[in-house]
């Protein structure tokens, strides 16, 4: 089967190389002309047959809705476009009713594997309608692990399916990593254990915690036991947020994938404003000491002051407050470009928030289980009278 890939990054590359050797003929378009086949998109788009399929993997956001905006000017009826980048599932209903208007089939796709995708296969989920699916199964064949179908492939359901099913998916990530790193750290701190990575090895086979994750932990450990000189500064790419935001909006608890969420915002603070007011209210209510910064680093490297370092002048501690606000307002920004994006379409459309939404539903289902009760609720106060 012939197949247009556009983006041939770490994964696009792999996966058109695993297609390859599945015997599929793939014709790959990056802007890095070194690792390209044509030298432009319409190239691609002319050297493959009608009904074309063509793949996009290029990073989330813009540069999606720009690749699909083009494809949908060169692509033909009955071709389709498939996305299978870490879009939010929201942007997969634009991007279905466009490609729609010209006839133009679309699938989301989700893709799991990271590099080790070439040799293990990729986990994929999958959104749209069941023909245009059907019509990509042997790409999607080709991709996913060896065995059984439904253990590497799913059908998610509508377009943003298999996205949403990815975003979760991530979410889940989030928490499960943030578990072996607490792990980790409380193993380090206890002074009779000796052996931290045995422990996480020893693991790996037998136990209820044993994972491909775990696995990376082991390789990790075992090339750096203390994992010294890694810095703690963890990025997020979007998911845990829309995660977090989707249960939020569907008023699911959720406080392990939150919280792991929120750890990485944490690790990205020099000093938290939020302990710094801790400590403040501390010294205001208790007469508890409230120490300076310096203080402070001494005694996270064990050294107990004998007496109170210098205070920072004002404006020096102005200016260290405006430098830790710019540094996080440029990450947030980032970070949250989707977000906001989302955000902006919510507050123009004319639909009701989801998370109003969400709140009528769950009244809705109240008043119906309320009526269904009613009836029992009334025999019982009646048998009650009678006894």
């Amino acid at each position: 089967m012939q197949l247009g890939l556009i983006g041939l990054g770490k994964m696009g590359g792999n996966m058109r190389e695993r297609l390859r050797r599945a015997g599929h003929e793939v014709v790959g378009y990056d802007r890095n002309p070194d690792v390209a086949d044509v030298r432009t998109m319409a190239a691609m788009v002319k050297k493959l047959e009608a009904p074309r399929v063509v793949w996009v993997m290029v990073p989330s956001g813009d540069p999606t809705r720009e690749t699909i905006a083009k494809l949908s000017d060169l692509l033909e009826p009955g071709d389709l476009v498939i996305d299978g980048g870490n879009s939010r599932f929201t942007d997969d209903f634009e991007n279905a009713k466009m490609l729609a208007e010209k006839k133009i089939g679309y699938v989301d796709c989700g893709v799991s594997g990271g590099i080790w995708g070439l040799e293990n296969g990729y986990g994929l989920m999958c959104g749209g309608d069941k023909k245009w699916v059907t019509k990509a199964m042997p790409i999607f064949d080709a991709l996913r692990p060896e065995g059984p179908r439904d253990e590497g492939f799913v059908h998610a359901g509508k377009v943003g399916a298999g996205h949403y099913t990815k975003m979760v998916h991530n979410g889940i990530e989030y928490g499960l990593m943030a578990a072996y790193a607490e792990g980790f750290e409380l193993l380090e701190k206890k002074d009779i254990v000796t052996d931290v990575p045995g422990a996480f090895k020893a693991w790996s086979r037998g136990t209820v915690v044993r994972s491909w994750l775990l696995d990376l932990m082991v390789d990790a450990l075992e090339e750096n036991p203390h994992l010294d000189d890694v810095s703690d500064y963890t990025n997020d790419s979007g998911e845990g947020r829309w995660t977090v935001e989707e249960a939020i909006a569907l008023s699911v608890p959720m406080p392990v994938i939150s919280a792991s969420l929120f750890a990485r915002f944490a690790s990205r603070q020099q000093s938290s404003p939020t302990m710094q007011a801790v400590a403040a209210l501390r010294g205001g209510f208790g007469g508890h000491q409230v120490m300076t910064i310096a203080e402070g680093e001494k005694l996270r490297e064990g050294d107990v002051p004998t007496r109170s370092a210098k205070k920072e002048s004002a404006p020096t501690q102005a200016k260290k407050r405006a430098s830790a606000k710019k540094a996080s307002s440029a990450s947030a920004a980032v970070a949250s470009k989707a977000n906001v994006g989302a955000a902006r379409k919510a507050a123009t459309s004319k639909r009701a928030p989801a998370t109003q939404a969400t709140d009528m539903a769950d009244t809705a289902r109240g008043q119906v289980r309320a009526a269904k009760a009613a009836p029992a609720r009334k025999t019982a106060k009646r048998a009650a009278k009678k006894a």
